[in-house]
């Protein structure tokens, strides 16, 4: 059974930092790449950020550049989110999503996080 169990979400300041957890399992992780999208209310899903099945590359989306960094332990078979400075527009729910190729992906179910004073 394919499981992605994200963690980390809460509510912080603006400015300060959080990371965000996803814990995979029935599935060969290593060999699935990962990503991070976010939704806020009212507005569509967007990518986050994605990084390569071992590791080896990294994407980000604009308005997270310099603030946020995915990373990955494929002996852990989990893959990260550091948020940092961050801003009432990062304000969303965060989900993990591992996918091969086109056709199989993965989703996780989500965890909330908030940037409000």
């Amino acid at each position: 059974q394919v499981q992605l169990v994200e963690s980390g979400g809460g509510l912080v300041q603006p400015g300060g930092s959080l990371r965000l957890s996803c814990a995979a399992s029935g599935f060969t992780f290593s060999q699935y790449a990962m990503s991070w999208y976010r939704q806020a209310p009212g507005k569509e899903r967007e990518l986050v950020a994605t990084i390569s099945s071992l590791g080896g590359g990294t994407n980000y989306a604009d308005s997270v550049k310099g603030r946020f960094t995915i990373s990955r332990d494929n002996g852990k078979n989990t893959v990260y989110l550091r948020m940092n400075s961050l801003k009432s527009e990062d304000t969303a729910v965060y989900y993990c999503k591992g996918f091969r190729g086109r056709t199989i992906e993965y989703w996780g179910q989500g965890t909330q996080v908030t940037v409000s004073l």
